[in-house]
């Protein structure tokens, strides 16, 4: 079997041009890792049971047949359909894991075991091999299932969210998936560079726990090092003060004041004198001790006038600071309405559009060359 690239990989000038990538994964994490891949250059080769990716059906909203779940994460690559229950998929599954550069998959240990994964890997020895895995191998949970929902309750990251007298609250995207698949793809790209050095291939593997335990940064951090479990304060900063939403006449504006210099000129700018009566607010130290004194007072000055005239007058303060948006909103905020994060992408549907990668090139933003495909569209290509 020859694995020629797809014309839509050929002559991009991206940086991944000419990679080969073998996509078993299934739902977000290694999905989003494969596409970040394919965003990057990298020729993408997305394999799927006869039954399809699950992301499939998870709707609503849908675009056509798909799930819009579905087409966030599997654009840049092609479809093919195997069941790796049948030795004669697997020998031509077995032909291009010999001709890839990496691998990224999301098989649980029962299904390694059952589908044989390991002759897979055997293969070609000489491939980067990535495992999205729920936890760490060989631990009490690295063998159940696990999704977005439970990797945030498991991790503590539902225990940092939410009000202090309500219940703990899942972060609204899916944030452990899109961490893991992160931390996955950068095991993906370290090990082509590793490979590209002359120091063999790796098998990296991104667990979904522990990559969503490292989302907390601050927050694991300020336990380990003083034994205080960090607990729910809303919109609030358990270090920093002013940083969070205050109340305007006619909803919120969220102040993100970082230094005792910023708030300052906070003070400076909103002009009110019993604001600045309060010397003991000067020190960041103190802001955060008193912070209810300190968001009443803020309140105060701040509903006296709506959001846009605070935006206004907020503007050139240089005191950090921005509105609260929904995702219209932000889609719809001239940063980004009249900048070209947005594209149009190809789906078997139509059109639609797309968020592009948030990265640059020397100053490019990487095209939308494909978008998602058919299930089993390319099969035909690579069973000859």
């Amino acid at each position: 079997m020859v694995w020629d690239l797809d014309p839509s990989n050929v002559g991009t000038g991206l940086p991944l041009e000419g990679v080969r990538v073998l996509d078993f994964s299934r739902v977000l994490a290694g999905p989003l890792c494969a596409m970040v891949a394919g965003d990057l250059g990298a020729d993408v080769i997305k394999v799927e049971g006869p039954d399809g990716d699950p992301v499939r059906s998870l709707a609503p909203p849908v675009f056509g047949e798909d799930a819009t779940y579905y087409l966030a994460v599997n654009r840049h690559r092609r479809n093919v359909v195997a069941d790796l229950r049948r030795e004669a998929d697997v020998a031509v599954v077995l032909g291009l894991v010999r001709e890839a550069d990496a691998v990224v998959e999301n098989f649980l240990p029962n299904q390694v075991r059952a589908l044989g994964i390991e002759r897979l890997r055997e293969a070609n020895p000489q491939c980067v091999w990535v495992s999205v895995t729920p936890a760490t191998s060989g631990g009490p949970v690295a063998a159940q299932p696990s999704f977005d929902l439970l990797a945030q309750a498991r991790s503590g990251l539902m225990g940092v969210t939410g009000r202090p007298d309500g219940e703990p609250t899942k972060v609204g995207a899916p944030l452990a998936d899109v961490v893991t698949g992160l931390y996955a793809t950068i095991g993906l790209l370290t090990g082509l560079y590793a490979r590209a050095r002359g120091h063999g291939a790796r098998h990296f593997e991104a667990p979904l726990l522990e990559s969503t335990m490292s989302a907390l940064i601050n927050q694991a951090q300020g336990y380990l090092s003083t034994g205080v479990n960090p607990r729910r304060l809303g919109n609030d900063h358990p270090s920093i003060a002013p940083y969070g939403p205050v109340t305007t006449a006619d909803g919120y504006l969220l102040l993100a004041v970082g230094t005792d210099a910023q708030y300052a000129r906070l003070v400076e700018v909103l002009g009110d004198a019993s604001l600045a009566s309060h010397d003991e607010w000067t020190t960041n130290v103190a802001r955060v001790a008193d912070l209810a004194n300190l968001r009443g007072a803020l309140d105060q000055v701040f509903i006296r006038h709506g959001t846009d005239h605070w935006l206004d007058v907020l503007g050139a303060s240089g005191v950090p600071h921005g509105p609260i948006l929904d995702v219209a909103g932000a889609f719809a905020q001239p940063q980004v309405r009249d900048g070209d994060f947005v594209g149009t992408m190809s789906t078997p549907h139509g059109e639609t559009r797309a968020m592009r990668t948030p990265l640059l090139i020397d100053g490019v933003r990487p095209a939308l060359r494909r978008g998602p495909r058919r299930l089993g569209e390319d099969t035909a290509q690579f069973w000859r």
